[in-house]
């Protein structure tokens, strides 16, 4: 009898996310989108929550919004940042290059603008996780960065 034939590596099943956007659609459309993948989610509405639940459960990738209440989106990805390595993938309704030059200056990972499809933010964070497993400090030697 045949082995059946192996699954490729996921790298999104077990990640813990962290979900921040002030917009409740778009928690409630990831966290059930990564559910189906395996994923465990925490979402956050504000940028000061953002950050104790980050400080508190130290997630494995941030998905995160530009524009938050409390605390801009730009200042959560900073301070998460100082605090360590996590990828950070900013999901922003902002297209202007300032915007997008900011963020991934601020240590960004990825940078995708709204409207987006299922398929292709799925694909992007298997791409920045796989990045992230290349080993310890992968990203950081990156010469693009």
């Amino acid at each position: 009898m045949l082995a059946a034939p192996r699954r490729p590596y996921d790298a999104f099943a077990m990640t813990r996310v962290l979900i921040v956007d002030d917009e409740p659609r778009s928690c409630a459309w990831f966290a059930t989108t990564s559910s189906a993948r395996a994923s465990r989610c925490s979402t956050a509405s504000n940028g000061e929550v953002a950050l104790e639940v980050f400080a508190r459960g130290r997630p494995d990738l941030v998905i995160l919004d530009l524009t938050l209440p409390r605390l801009d989106g730009l200042d959560v990805a900073a301070r998460c940042r100082r605090a360590g390595d996590v990828p950070i993938i900013m999901l922003t309704a902002r297209a202007e290059e300032a915007d997008r030059v900011a963020g991934l200056e601020l240590g960004a990972d990825d940078y995708v603008t709204k409207p987006f499809s299922a398929r292709e933010i799925v694909a992007r964070v298997r791409a920045v996780l796989r990045a992230g497993a290349l080993g310890g400090d992968a990203r950081r030697r990156h010469p693009c960065r």
